[in-house]
């Protein structure tokens, strides 16, 4: 299989598959990025526009549970984009899986290396909450990190919630959020779960696409990665997200 065929595969998949390096004993993760830029370049061939980036496995305690020892970096398209409001398509999906972030959107161009924390977050115009629904190709969720990246960082939908401020205006760190699941609290945690702070994972986008040669462009969105569990996501159940300061928002199941 070459990296061509890896990206159709992925993007074709709507049934659990063993993981590539099943059968690519030697995928690394260079290579896993080059499977991800191709499958973002067939996406694009079909209509779908890049509108920017999101980041898995940022928490300490995921990256132990899954096994994985870094963060990865993965493409957002408009078609990923869910309205409040807008029913999970679940005829779509395989086992999803949500969870809160906090999302930033540029205001400006943020391009690495060497970025930090506190310029990353001077390039933010906004900061929502939102809730990511995750969706691995892969049977059971068992993956390399280079797996996880050819997947795209188990990519499949996203929504913003109701309230963007400007993220000088709060202490992200300390931003907390509820996750609800048919009117039970079933987790908690707040901005600091992210790599300790979002900016930091904002920073760390910045700097791994610089080492592509790429950048953070203006208006694009950057999740930041699950601040909580990511929960089962069953049809007829009711989950939501509560910030707070951010507002709330609920995914229609």
């Amino acid at each position: 299989m070459n990296v061509r065929e890896a990206a159709a595969s992925l993007l074709g998949t709507v049934s659990e598959r063993e993981p590539l390096s099943a059968g690519w004993p030697d995928l690394d993760v260079d290579t896993a990025y080059a499977i991800q830029d191709e499958a973002l370049r067939q996406r694009r061939a079909r209509g779908e526009t890049l509108i920017g980036v999101k980041l898995g496995l940022t928490s300490r305690a995921k990256q132990e549970r899954m096994g994985i020892d870094a963060p990865l970096l993965a493409w957002l398209t408009d078609a990923m984009v869910l309205p409040i409001g807008a029913p999970v398509p679940h005829d779509e999906l395989i086992h999803p899986r949500a969870e809160p972030e906090l999302v930033f959107v540029l205001g400006r161009r943020l391009a690495g290396p060497g970025v930090t924390a506190a310029t990353a977050l001077a390039a933010v115009d906004r900061v929502y909450g939102g809730i990511e629904v995750i969706d691995s190709r892969y049977a059971d969720y068992r993956f390399t990190l280079p797996d996880a990246v050819a997947d795209n960082g188990s990519s499949a939908y996203f929504s913003l919630g109701p309230v963007g401020v400007a993220p000088a205006s709060l202490d992200l760190s300390l931003e907390a959020a509820l996750l609800e699941v048919d009117g039970q609290i079933v987790d908690t945690a707040t901005g600091a779960a992210v790599q300790g702070h979002p900016a930091e994972a904002l920073a760390l986008a910045a700097n791994t696409l610089a080492a592509r040669g790429l950048a953070l462009e203006p208006g694009w969105l950057v999740l930041t990665g699950g601040m909580t569990d990511a929960v089962p996501l069953r049809p007829g159940s009711r989950l939501a997200a509560h910030f707070s300061h951010l507002g709330s928002l609920t995914l229609a199941t």
